[in-house]
């Protein structure tokens, strides 16, 4: 299999250390699927790409690896994982768990301008659903979700949860690519409903919901069964 990647990253900003624009750009074509699953990866093929040193590199995989977005192999060979089915479901299960009691942390310090925030991102999700742009539609879809999540001041859930849309963006990506028809249940709106109503209950019902359509999404996918490790 070819270790050569294409991926544009974005610019960096001027106060982003080298390092870790580096991890960030590495990071966010993981999490967008646009490295494959069981794509092997070499220090300097990423190097190159990014025109940078080795160093970088190494220290953006070593950190990518802790949060089990790559895998390094005995042979020192770093590859992108691979997906199994009950790996698929128990990520999925995981996110549940995580994401309801994040979202239910967030409630109580919830404010009108972030009801506000989580709308136009929706409004975003919506817009990228509609254009087709799968990569657009994964990336407004978790900033809604990282907005939320995010909100309360001791927030130490967000870290996990992303390591979990880390490990399933490249295939996710994949799978969505064979996907004809995107249909989608505004479960975001039902989350702002909870929300406005400060209702703990249907905002964690709202976010299950949400989780769940996304697996039966990849559930539809005609020969999903063979994009399996």
């Amino acid at each position: 299999m070819p270790t050569e990647i294409n991926f544009i990253p974005a610019p960096r900003p001027p106060e982003q250390s080298l390092q870790e624009w580096v991890y960030q750009s590495l990071r966010h074509a993981l999490i967008c699927g646009q490295i494959d699953p069981g794509r092997a990866l070499t220090i300097r093929g990423l190097a190159q790409t990014l025109a940078v040193s080795p160093m970088p590199v190494r220290e953006a995989l070593h950190r990518l690896a802790c949060e089990r977005a790559v895998e390094v192999k005995d042979n020192r060979r770093v590859i992108v994982p691979q997906m199994t089915a009950p790996k698929l479901q128990a990520l999925f299960e995981l996110r549940i768990v995580l994401e309801t009691h994040a979202a239910c942390a967030a409630l109580p310090y919830l404010r009108a301008e972030d009801i506000a925030a989580l709308e136009a991102l929706d409004a975003a999700v919506d817009a990228a659903v509609t254009s087709g742009d799968i990569e657009r539609v994964t990336l407004t879809n978790q900033a809604f979700h990282r907005y939320l999540y995010a909100v309360p001041p001791a927030q130490v859930v967000l870290p996990p949860i992303e390591s979990v849309w880390l490990q399933l963006g490249p295939f996710v990506r994949v799978a969505l690519r064979k996907l004809k028809v995107v249909y989608r249940i505004d479960r975001h709106q039902e989350a702002i409903a909870a929300l406005r109503q400060h209702n703990a209950f249907a905002l964690q019902r709202a976010i299950e919901a949400d989780i769940r359509d996304g697996m039966a999404a990849l559930e539809a996918v005609d020969g999903l069964d063979g994009l399996f490790e």
